[in-house]
């Protein structure tokens, strides 16, 4: 083994540990391999930035915004609402919901098609017979199986084809991916709807916009300094007619009491409430009780700037995490007022400027709408619902529909190339204002984008080396005499079980070259390998933290680690057992 080939395999195995440690950030630990890689001259400075110029990022990236654009327009969501209306059981609701997810997710990124149809899930699981955490988790597990059918489905064959490309000098196209992925997307349905039962089921709570989830949502009411003579006491107030439960009393002095019924009224008391959206709506209706956090007003940029509530989800790598709004000075700092908190397992008894957020949580936030998409991107938020459509507006409500549809005929019909035609199409949903050029900023998800493009050179310097033929060599010696079949399987699990701890996207930039090298050295065709790995490192139903659709659901629906298992293990096995046989029946093992 040379030198570089040490040094290469030294850096990809502390991107690995570090990535399953989960200290740090995933994106800055790609920034610091890089770095490495380019000081021990293991990555030629000349090619150290090549990734960030990559069509993988261009398609990524403007995905992520035809995406964001589909949710604002409110399209989806008109669509189903018909038939929503017919689901009155969970065995009929979660094939329908994970189904639509699918669907939308063929033609979308996944992550964004999930964002898309949460809010409609969670309105649903709100309704009687139904449970925001039955909907979510097949919601989720739908959408990584739907990306699965085409190229911008999911940034996993993006990277494949790229690989592809490569090694063979020749990508994937758009519906390469679609006998495999349609195969399993159909056969997945099936396994989720009949194994949704082995979920927990917990009904869902409500949140302080009919959109959030089955967490307890704390809020917080000030006394005014003139009340009505018939309140002098919290048992005036009567709570419960509403529905609204008095968790904690701080009083003016700052000093906290019991919720005592008897206990009185005083003037600049602070009540902290939970409840879900109507019953605080019903409250504040009724009693003059102002809102404890309108201490000032969110500031806006123009006159003409809307104030914006958006309710996000507190994702596992968030700066956020382990300080409060007071210590992060939300509103000095970025003009954001924290609203409320959900928070599934525990209740919240403190001052909400004073509760220590943790990943998971659901922050219902305010803002100028300029101000908050920078705010969610600076603190690694997912939303999970915008502010309402305007309606009225054509171009707005089907233009970016009528754009995605333009692009994939183009792409489908070899007119163009995907990043161009992805790439188009983003720049005429701005044109056409579905999305304000800040809007379409924010809808990027810059981590994931840098991770890619940092680790991409990273990875081609295995490759360079010989690092990637000495790993097939040595594997291609293990599995002599193996049949193919067994071969291809194998790679297939070891994509399902890195992706969990390496993400999937390093998962596909590490494994693919050794697959196409594997393929090689067994005078094996690399398609299906390849094919494998993109299947494989897509398909993480075991963890939270794999890919990004299941950490978007883990707070809102209540979700625990292990939960994951219940309805992953089924789905795992399912993408083994039917997904190697018909790749090798759809790409032939044997090269031509």
């Amino acid at each position: 083994m040379t030198t570089p080939q040490i040094l290469s395999f030294a850096l990809i195995g502390a991107a690995i540990a570090t990535f399953a440690w989960g200290r740090f950030r995933y994106d800055l630990v790609s920034l610091v391999v890089l770095l490495v890689g380019m000081a021990v001259g293991v990555v030629p400075v000349k090619d150290a930035f090549t990734g960030f110029t990559s069509d993988v990022v261009v398609i990524i990236a403007t995905a992520l915004i035809v995406s964001a654009a589909i949710a604002k327009s409110g399209v989806i969501e008109s669509a189903l609402r018909p038939i929503l209306s017919r689901l009155h059981r969970l065995r009929v609701q979660v094939p329908v919901m994970a189904g639509a997810t699918a669907i939308l997710s063929i033609l979308t990124k996944n992550v964004g098609a999930l964002a898309i149809l949460m809010p409609t899930a969670l309105k649903l699981g709100r309704t009687e017979g139904s449970s925001v955490s039955a909907l979510l988790m097949p919601m989720s597990f739908m959408s990584l199986l739907g990306g699965l059918v085409t190229l911008v489905g999911t940034s996993t064959n993006i990277i494949v084809s790229q690989v592809r490309q490569e090694e063979t000098g020749h990508p994937f196209a758009m519906f390469d991916f679609a006998p495999v992925g349609l195969g399993l997307t159909l056969i997945g349905l099936v396994v989720v709807t009949f194994c949704w039962p082995l979920l927990p089921r917990r009904v869902g709570g409500g949140g302080l916009q009919e959109v959030v989830s089955t967490a307890a949502y704390s809020t917080e009411a000030t006394i005014p300094d003139e009340l009505p003579g018939d309140l002098k006491t919290i048992a005036d107030l009567a709570l419960d007619k509403d529905g609204v439960e008095l968790v904690a009393i701080e009083r003016a002095d700052g000093t906290r009491t019991s919720a005592n019924p008897s206990a009185p009224l005083r003037p600049g008391e602070v009540l902290v409430l939970e409840g879900d959206d109507d019953a605080l709506s019903r409250l504040f209706d009724r009693l003059p009780l102002k809102q404890a956090h309108d201490e000032k007003d969110v500031e806006k940029a123009t006159p003409k700037e809307e104030i914006r509530s958006v309710e996000a989800v507190v994702q596992p790598e968030s700066p956020l995490i382990g300080t409060s709004a007071a210590r992060a000075r939300l509103q000095d700092r970025y003009g954001v007022k924290l609203l409320a908190i959900g928070r599934s397992s525990q209740r919240i008894t403190e001052r909400l400027r004073e509760v220590t957020i943790r990943a998971g949580d659901v922050l219902l936030l305010q803002s100028g709408e300029e101000a908050m998409p920078d705010f969610l991107s600076q603190t690694g938020l997912l939303p999970l619902a915008e502010r309402s459509v305007k309606l009225g507006n054509p171009r707005q409500r089907f233009g970016p529909i009528a754009i995605l549809a333009v692009a994939l005929v183009l792409v489908a019909f070899k007119v163009i190339s995907i990043a161009a035609a992805f790439f188009g199409a983003a720049v005429l949903i701005v044109v056409i204002g579905s999305l304000t050029m800040r809007e379409a900023y924010g809808a990027l998800e810059p981590e994931v984008l840098v991770l890619i493009g940092a680790l991409t050179p990273v990875s081609e310097a295995v490759r360079h080396t010989g690092g990637t033929d000495l790993i097939a060599h040595g594997m291609a010696h293990l599995l002599t005499g193996a049949p193919p079949m067994l071969v291809l399987g194998a790679l297939m699990v070891t994509a399902m079980l890195c992706s969990p701890f390496l993400h999937n996207a390093p998962t596909v930039l590490v494994l693919g070259p050794i697959a196409v090298s594997v393929a090689k050295q067994l005078g094996l065709s690399p398609d299906p390998f390849l094919m494998a790995v993109a299947t494989g490192s897509g398909c993480d139903f075991l963890s939270p933290v794999g890919h990004q659709c299941n950490t978007l659901v883990m707070g809102p629906g209540g979700y625990r680690f292990w939960d994951y298992a219940r309805l992953g293990a089924p789905l795992s096995l399912m993408v083994i057992v039917v997904g190697t046989p018909l790749i090798a029946l759809v790409w032939p093992l044997t090269a031509h």
